[in-house]
C-alpha cells in the first residue's frame, strides 16, 4: 500500500494525533534551539510597541485566515496589530506600513510569491521583519531578521496536501507570541478588562463601579433612624440592606438577615431600636476599582448577597448585590 492510501485511510482521531504530534514538536524545538530566536522575536514586538509602532501580520490563503488570528490575539492582549492582505499591498494597501512596525509573514514554504513580492519594500521601509516557516532555507526565512520554524512531519490531509497541521503549528506559535509579549509588558486583567467591554468577557472582567449601584439608589440611613424607618429604607431601595451612614461615611450595614435575627431575638421591641444599636458595624467592604469577580468572590466567601462599595476615607460610593453579578465568573 502506498503512502497516500495509508494517509487516506486514517481515522479522524488519528487526524487530530497528527496534529497534536506537531504541536509537541513544535514545543519541543519552543524548549531547545529555538527558543533564542522566539526570544529575539518578543524583543522586536516589545520594542516596536514602546516606539508607537505595531504589528503588521500577512499571510496567503489559509495562512492568511491564521494570521488575521494572530493579529487579533496581539491586539486584544494589549500590542496593536493588523492584517496585511499580501495581494493587496502591492496594490497599494503597503501605505499602512508606518516606521518602527513589525512585520510577521506566515507561509509554510517560505517562497508564497505574493509575500516575496514585499520585500524589497519591506527592506527599503527598514520595519523589522519576522517569519512563521517550514522551511528555514526558504527565501523568505532568509530575508528575516528572525525566522520561526513552523515544520511538521506531514499534513493532517489524507493527501499530506491541504495545510492543516502546519497552519495549527503557526496558530500555536502566534498564541505563544502574543501571550509572552503581553507577559514582558506587564498586561494584567485590568488591561484585558478595557480592550473587552462587551459580552461574557466585558461582564466577568467589569469593574464594580460599572455594576454597583450609586447616588439615590444607595439604601441610607442615619445611626439615629428608627428601625421601621429602616425598614420603609430597604424596601423601598430594593436591595434587602441598608447603609448606616454618618456624615456620607459608612458606620455600618444592617441586611434583611440582621433584621430577621433582630426580631427573632426581641420581637416587637425591636421596632423602638435604632439603626446604629442594630447594625452590623464591621461590614466587608469593596473598591469600585476592584473586579467585579473580586466582588463575587467576597459574597460567596462571606455568604452575603451585597457589598458596600467605599473610597479609601470610608465614604460610601455605592452598593453591589449579587444579582448585578449574574454572568460574572470567578478568574
Amino acid at each position: 500500500m502506498n503512502q497516500d492510501k495509508e494517509q487516506s485511510c486514517l481515522t479522524p482521531a488519528e487526524l487530530v494525533r497528527t496534529e497534536a504530534a506537531a504541536l509537541e514538536a513544535l514545543a519541543k524545538r519552543l524548549d531547545g534551539p529555538m527558543l533564542a530566536d522566539f526570544d529575539r522575536a518578543v524583543d522586536l514586538v516589545v520594542r516596536c510597541g514602546e516606539g508607537n509602532g505595531r504589528v503588521v501580520v500577512t499571510g496567503m490563503g489559509k495562512s492568511g485566515v491564521i494570521a488575521q488570528k494572530i493579529a487579533a490575539t496581539l491586539s486584544s492582549t494589549g500590542s496593536p496589530a493588523l492584517f496585511l492582505h499580501p495581494a493587496e499591498a502591492v496594490h497599494g494597501d503597503l501605505g499602512v506600513l508606518m516606521p518602527g512596525d513589525v512585520v510577521v509573514a506566515l507561509s509554510a514554504s517560505g517562497e508564497t510569491e505574493e509575500i516575496l513580492r514585499l520585500l524589497a519594500t519591506l527592506k527599503r521601509k527598514g520595519d523589522a521583519l519576522v517569519s512563521f516557516c517550514c522551511n528555514l532555507q526558504s527565501t523568505l526565512a532568509q530575508a528575516s531578521e528572525v525566522a520561526l520554524d513552523c515544520s511538521v512531519e506531514r499534513e493532517a490531509c489524507g493527501l499530506n496536501l491541504a495545510p492543516t497541521a502546519s497552519t495549527t503549528s503557526m496558530l500555536a506559535l502566534g498564541d505563544a507570541l502574543a501571550v509572552a509579549v503581553s507577559l514582558r509588558k506587564g498586561f494584567k486583567a485590568e488591561d484585558f478588562a478595557e480592550l473587552h467591554p462587551g459580552g461574557k468577557l466585558g461582564k466577568q472582567l467589569a469593574k464594580v463601579r460599572d455594576l454597583m449601584h450609586g447616588g439615590e439608589n444607595i439604601p441610607a440611613v442615619s445611626p439615629e433612624t428608627r428601625m421601621s424607618d429602616v425598614i420603609f429604607e430597604m424596601s423601598s431601595k430594593k436591595l434587602g440592606m441598608t447603609t448606616v451612614q454618618e456624615d456620607g461615611r459608612l458606620r455600618g450595614v444592617i441586611s434583611d438577615g440582621d433584621l430577621r435575627r433582630l426580631l427573632e431575638r426581641e420581637g416587637g421591641a425591636a421596632l423602638s431600636k435604632t439603626a446604629g444599636k442594630a447594625m452590623n458595624a464591621n461590614p466587608r467592604t469593596i473598591a469600585a476599582g476592584e473586579l467585579a469577580a473580586r466582588a463575587l468572590a467576597i459574597m460567596e466567601e462571606r455568604k452575603i448577597t451585597s457589598l458596600v462599595v467605599t473610597d479609601g476615607t470610608g465614604k460610601v460610593e455605592g452598593v453591589v448585590h449579587l444579582h448585578d453579578l449574574w454572568g460574572v465568573e470567578l478568574i
